[in-house]
């Protein structure tokens, strides 16, 4: 079973991510299934698409776009599906919509993707925890590796690039080659910022 375009997947744990556990408890933190921010973007790869080659195999594991998996509800109250479903648990996947792939037990990037870890405000004068457009490159591309900037490297990006993504208990920001416009050097004193609701995820 191959789509022609599409590649085929599976939640690879629930649709969302919307439990804690307290003790022998477990809560459900949203009360509104529109929200984005606790719809699951861990997929598992069931069949790829037939017209590309890409380095995504069945069985990886993948990050998507959360409207996939994401309900809604129609004008009538009923609770419907993304356009994304297919069957039985499986949904079309378009390759723009993946972010990351995993191999080896390591997170690759995809297409023209990148991901940044944002750094710690250090004027107390400052509401703000972290600093704005400056972070440390944590998933390069080979974009990025022809202008020699790498992981690890001191960063500046484009206003309004924040995508929020929690991958392996951080919190970082999903953007493109073409965002980050700067390599800065350190001054020695830069610290990562990741909020701490991050590593309870």
């Amino acid at each position: 079973m191959n789509s022609v375009s599409d590649f085929i997947i599976t939640p690879t744990n629930e649709r969302y991510n919307n439990k804690i556990s307290i003790g022998d408890k477990t809560l459900i933190v949203n009360s509104n299934i529109e929200d984005h921010r606790m719809v699951s973007r861990h997929a598992t790869v069931v069949s790829v698409p037939l017209a590309y080659k890409f380095n995504i195999q069945k069985g990886d594991q993948i990050i998507i776009h959360h409207n996939i998996f994401r309900r809604w509800y129609d004008i009538k109250g009923n609770q419907r599906n993304s356009s994304q479903y297919f069957k039985d648990d499986l949904y079309f996947c378009k390759p723009d919509q993946i972010y990351l792939y995993k191999k080896s037990e390591k997170w690759l990037p995809f297409m023209d993707r990148c991901f940044v870890m944002p750094i710690k405000e250090k004027n107390h004068l400052s509401a703000d925890k972290e600093q704005k457009c400056v972070g440390i490159l944590k998933i390069g591309n080979n974009a990025l590796e022809a202008h020699d900037i790498n992981p690890g490297d001191l960063i500046g990006y484009k206003p309004g690039r924040e995508w929020e993504f929690v991958i392996d208990s951080k919190r970082i920001y999903c953007m493109k080659s073409n965002d980050i416009v700067i390599k800065y050097e350190y001054k020695g004193n830069e610290e990562e910022y990741n909020p701490s609701w991050a590593s309870s995820n």
